[in-house]
């Protein structure tokens, strides 16, 4: 099969990392896509095909699971783990060696610059976790050294081997137990690739395409690709579950805010991913649209930066969380689609702590606070994110909101808007003093939210926006992921979020609610609290038959 020459220049548009240059011809029309799929609508942007190499963003959050599939799976019901590529598996070593038996039969994705010859087996899996581990693995430095997730866990640090038993048998060594392994590699940053595509690569020296040119198990396929624009899957036919039931799916990047409701409302859109919460009421009472709402495992947040004066004081950190006025968030931001947070974990989590405290709006004793440390007339500048986010509908909003009501105190903040990935926007040099962020998991092991946000390693890795470094934090959860045994890691994660509340190198925010509105006619999508869940169930009604009583 030949590859068509827009799909060459989207390929070459993301090689180069920029859009492309030539014109790109319009979305196909909406008439057609409602014959053989549908278009998805939402912020982002991507950075790379492959999500082992991102930190988050729209490969994580949506097409991961559409292109990828992992060892693991977690029911977005019962919130349990559930086989994927690995139809078993077993803990051993109490809990230092996990072994996992593979599914037979699963195809790869045959696309238009690599051709399968054998289904999937032991090798894919060893090759896509030993170049994410074995620094000295040949491909573990191909576009980057970075692996952003597991670098923040320190998986390089801690995974002893990965080896091949038979071709259907993987077994992961570690140095010492992790009660917590099982959980990431359920999730989206742990996609399985395919060690015979790399191996093409190789031949011909275009290693670097693996990460943008993507091969993997899933039910789509990348079709094509339009910086800033959209991206076209193509059905897997060959995918292990089934063919899926639309053959196209356009993920639509082309607007954002009201742009996208706009188009949601015309019909352009059939799914609405993110929609602000100010836009519920209109959502609600139009009766073309359905609206979806689940608890979502994710946190918003304020991260100081702990490595420059004086964020590096916790009393200092303390006197500001007192100016923020969170129930005024609530009321402005989410609408009541958010909860006010007391931890850095969700209230859905098992390791909640029940009897952490929301921090009290006090601007008096803040401004009293401030006096006291000499720092009555500061002045700040905060980072922040110019799209929605999963945990933040309106995150400039939002910061227009603190920035108020610091000058309440007598403190000046500056917003400095944040384009693209914060990662790669010179977040990490230093310069600012507040972070406004958060994070979304698609794990329910707390360990998914501690490590990668506050561990000392979550630096290196650019996770840890606060730049904040605890040994005895550290210890704590390396002690909760010595056990097997629940008990003993709430006890270990009790003890941690006592020392975030002491140290405060985040104020959390909120946990919000996962929307989702889409078109009548759409029918099996399922809205997941770790994350967008795979497309492949999804159909779309005849019209006859969404007007049936």
């Amino acid at each position: 099969m030949r590859l068509k020459l827009s799909s060459l220049l989207a390929v070459m548009g993301l090689m180069c990392g920029n859009a492309v240059a030539a014109t790109p011809p319009a979305l196909a029309p909406n008439a057609d896509i409602r014959d053989s799929g549908f278009v998805y609508c939402v912020s982002g942007q991507v950075n790379t095909f492959n999500p082992q190499k991102a930190g988050s963003g729209l490969i994580v959050d949506t097409l991961a699971a559409q292109i990828y599939d992992r060892l693991l799976d977690v029911d977005p019901y019962t919130y349990r783990l559930v086989p994927e590529l690995a139809e078993s598996w077993e803990v051993l070593d109490n809990g230092a060696t996990y072994r996992f038996h593979l599914r037979s039969g699963v195809q790869f994705q045959k696309t238009a610059w690599f051709k399968p010859t054998r289904t999937l087996n032991a090798d894919d899996v060893v090759f896509t976790f030993a170049r994410i581990f074995n620094r000295n693995h040949p491909w573990h430095n191909v576009n980057g050294p970075n692996f952003p997730y597991f670098d923040s866990l320190q998986f390089a640090d801690s995974v002893e081997s990965v080896r091949k038993l038979d071709s259907r048998t993987v077994e992961f060594r570690l140095k010492r137990p992790d009660a917590s392994f099982l959980w990431h590699l359920a999730t989206h940053y742990a996609s399985v690739m395919s060690a015979e595509y790399a191996a093409n690569l190789a031949k011909i020296d275009r290693q670097e395409l693996m990460d943008r040119q993507p091969v993997g198990t899933g039910p789509y396929q990348l079709d094509e690709y339009r910086a800033g624009q959209y991206i076209r899957l193509q059905r897997h036919p060959l995918f292990w579950r089934g063919e899926p039931m639309m053959p196209q799916v356009v993920v639509d990047l082309g607007s954002g805010g009201t742009g996208r409701l706009s188009k949601l409302l015309t019909g352009e859109c059939d799914v609405l991913a993110w929609p602000a919460a100010s836009q519920l009421t209109i959502l609600r009472d139009d009766p073309r649209l359905r609206l979806t709402l689940r608890p979502g495992m994710n946190i918003a947040y304020l991260a100081f930066n702990t490595d420059k004066p004086p964020m590096n004081n916790p009393a200092v950190r303390h006197a500001l969380a007192l100016a923020i006025n969170n129930q005024r968030l609530m009321q402005s931001i989410y609408y009541g689609t958010a909860e006010t947070a007391a931890s850095i974990l969700p209230r859905a989590s098992w390791a909640y702590d029940n009897e952490a405290k929301i921090t009290e709006y006090n601007p008096a004793k803040a401004r009293e606070q401030l006096k006291a440390l000499g720092l009555e007339n500061m002045t700040l500048r905060l980072w922040v994110p110019t799209t929605s986010q999963a945990w933040n509908p309106s995150p400039l909003k939002t910061a227009e909101l603190i920035q108020a009501d610091m000058a309440q105190v007598g403190v000046k903040v500056i917003i400095v808007p944040v384009e693209g990935r914060f990662q790669e926007a010179r977040l990490m040099d230093m310069n600012h003093d507040l972070t406004l962020t958060g994070w979304a998991t698609d794990s329910n092991d707390p360990d998914s939210f501690f490590r990668p946000l506050l561990s000392c390693a979550a630096i290196g890795s650019q996770t840890n926006f606060a730049h904040w470094c605890n040994r005895e934090f550290d210890e704590v959860l390396q002690k909760a992921l010595a056990s097997q045994q629940l008990a003993s890691r709430i006890d270990a994660y009790d003890e941690a979020q006592q020392i975030l509340a002491q140290e405060l190198p985040v104020l959390p925010l909120a946990s919000s609610l996962r929307l989702q509105a889409y078109r009548y006619d759409i029918k099996g999508l399922v809205l997941s609290p770790f994350g967008n869940a795979s497309f492949a169930g999804v159909s779309r009604e005849k019209e006859e038959e969404v007007k049936k009583p």
